[in-house]
C-alpha cells in the first residue's frame, strides 16, 4: 500500500464471486482501478489495487449485501436478484448494467400453459423464496415454496416441484432440461451498493468512485 494513502481514505469493496466476477473486474479496470491480475485472478479472498486506495473482498453473492449493510465493506457489487431477496438497508446509487438476465417462472413444456388452478398442487422450487412468495402472493395464488441452493432445473424433472423460479440468460439450460419460461418476474443486473454511514463519512472517495464507474459505462 502506498504510504501516501491514509487509512480513512481507503475504500473496502465487496465483490461477488461467480457469474459477475469477470465483468466486475473488467468494469473496474475501465474505471481506472488498477488490479494486479495475479491477485485478482487468484484464490485470494482479500487483495488491494496497485494504488492502495481500494481493498477488495471476494464473497459469495448472497453475502455481499450483509457485509455492506453492516459496514465491513464500504461498497459492494451485487445482483438485483440478491438485493431483492436480502432486503438489505443499503444505498444503491448505480445500475452497473452487467450480468443482465431475467428472473422468471419456468416449468415443463407439457404443463407450462396450464393455469395454476388446474394443477393439483403448486410447488415452486427456487433459490429466491422471499421474492417468489411476494410474486405469487401479489397475484393471490397459493403456492408451496421449496428452497434449494442450486440445480433448481432438476426439481420438476425429479418430481420435487411443478415449477421453478430462477435466473434466465439465454434459456439454454431450461431447454436442455425440458423447461420453458412461463412468465418473467423482473429484469436483473448488477448494482453498486454503498453502506449508508460510509456514504456520509467517506463521501468524497465514494462519490469519486461512483463517477468513475458511471463514466466507464459509456466507454
Amino acid at each position: 500500500m502506498s504510504n501516501s494513502v491514509k487509512s480513512e481514505e481507503i475504500l473496502s469493496v465487496a465483490l461477488s464471486k461467480g457469474r459477475l466476477q469477470d465483468a466486475t473486474l473488467e468494469l473496474l479496470g475501465r474505471a481506472g482501478v488498477e488490479l494486479d491480475p495475479s491477485e485478482a485472478g487468484s484464490r485470494k479472498l482479500i487483495f488491494r489495487d496497485r494504488s492502495g486506495c481500494f481493498q477488495f473482498f471476494m464473497l459469495k453473492p448472497v453475502d455481499v449485501p450483509t457485509y455492506v449493510e453492516y459496514g465491513v465493506a464500504d461498497l459492494g457489487v451485487a445482483g438485483w436478484d440478491v438485493l431483492l431477496e436480502s432486503e438489505a438497508d443499503v444505498h444503491q446509487p448505480l445500475d452497473l448494467g452487467i450480468g443482465r438476465c431475467i428472473m422468471a417462472v419456468a416449468g415443463p413444456r407439457s404443463t407450462a400453459r396450464k393455469n395454476y388452478r388446474e394443477l393439483s398442487a403448486v410447488r415452486i422450487a427456487t433459490k429466491y423464496p422471499r421474492t417468489t412468495t411476494d410474486h405469487f402472493t401479489s397475484q393471490g395464488i397459493p403456492v408451496e415454496i421449496i428452497t434449494l441452493s442450486g440445480s433448481v432445473e432438476l426439481a420438476p424433472r425429479l418430481g420435487l416441484s411443478e415449477r421453478i423460479v430462477d435466473l434466465v440468460a439465454t434459456g439454454r439450460t431450461l431447454a436442455d432440461n425440458g423447461l420453458e419460461v412461463i412468465e418473467p418476474i423482473c429484469d436483473v443486473s448488477a448494482r453498486l451498493i454503498v453502506n449508508r454511514a460510509s456514504y456520509q463519512v467517506k463521501r468524497q472517495a465514494v462519490s469519486r468512485l461512483i463517477r468513475r464507474l458511471a463514466d466507464s459505462l459509456h466507454r
